[in-house]
């Protein structure tokens, strides 16, 4: 099999809001999840071929650098609170990857980007929520990587250049959060123009060549209704990991709904 065969995508996904893939009931009505959680069903089926491993970039991780979890059987984190018990219940044994939570770091250090390795961390619901849907078996090897707590943008895209060997390797590069992430804002009348305007902007950037692509990214705060869409960004910041990891090409969107009034989007780099 060629290497170009052998690549797998980077992508930003929505992770949903706690559980809710789980749940007969979430914030709003019962099928406000339901688009992606079909999304997120279908998503292996969309991959050129098995991943040889996960590595999944979290945004309920935040360390002093880009910190590796190494744990060879890594325990899930529920952290979450206030939702039925049965949440936290949930399994999803995926083995840990030692090895590539070790290549991981190599690769970023070389590139002079702070790193560390945890060999104890489990993995959050950041992880184990969208991939328990997109990848139910549990049997590929996965290492969660946090994102560094300066949530600086061009840093996270630093880290996503340096990773993306990985890709050429068989490692599916997941990066999870939202695109669109205010609580207090869903479910009011103005956030639905609001956060289309910012999605729009955001998908524009992404589907832009990787020099022009970077360069808004660092700037997103300049995007229409940017801080209403994110008051905190560190569920956009794994978008910066993805598309660093991208490639040269434009990325593209590959999933949009609006739950509970927001617009949100998923988005795959291939080059």
């Amino acid at each position: 099999m060629t290497t170009e065969a052998k690549r797998q995508p980077a992508i930003y996904l929505p992770h949903g809001g706690g559980p809710c893939f789980f749940m007969d009931w979430t914030w709003g009505p019962a099928d406000t999840w339901q688009p992606t959680q079909r999304f997120l069903e279908g998503l292996a089926g969309q991959l050129p071929y098995p991943p040889k491993a996960i590595l999944a970039v979290s945004a309920h991780w935040e360390a002093a650098g880009f910190v590796a979890g190494a744990a060879a059987a890594p325990e899930l984190i529920y952290d979450y609170s206030g939702f039925p018990e049965h949440t936290y219940q949930l399994q999803w044994p995926a083995p840990g990857a030692p090895e590539l939570a070790a290549r991981a770091v190599r690769l970023l250090a070389d590139a002079g980007v702070p790193t560390a390795v945890d060999r104890e961390r489990g993995y959050d619901h950041g992880v184990f929520v969208p991939l328990k849907v997109a990848f139910p078996e549990a049997k590929i090897p996965t290492v969660e990587l946090s994102v560094d707590g300066s949530l600086d943008p061009a840093l996270h895209l630093a880290a996503g250049r340096a990773l993306r060997p990985l890709r050429e390797e068989g490692v599916l590069i997941v990066a999870s959060g939202m695109s669109f992430h205010n609580l207090r804002a869903y479910l009011r009348p103005e956030t639905v123009e609001r956060a289309r305007a910012f999605d729009a902007w955001l998908t524009q950037a992404v589907e832009s060549p990787a020099e022009e692509r970077s360069r808004q990214l660092e700037h997103w705060r300049e995007a229409p209704f940017a801080i209403f869409s994110h008051p905190r960004e560190e569920h956009l910041i794994p978008l910066m990991v993805a598309a660093g990891a991208g490639g040269e090409a434009p990325g593209k969107r590959i999933f949009n709904d609006e739950p509970m009034g927001a617009a949100i989007s998923a988005y795959r780099f291939d080059g």
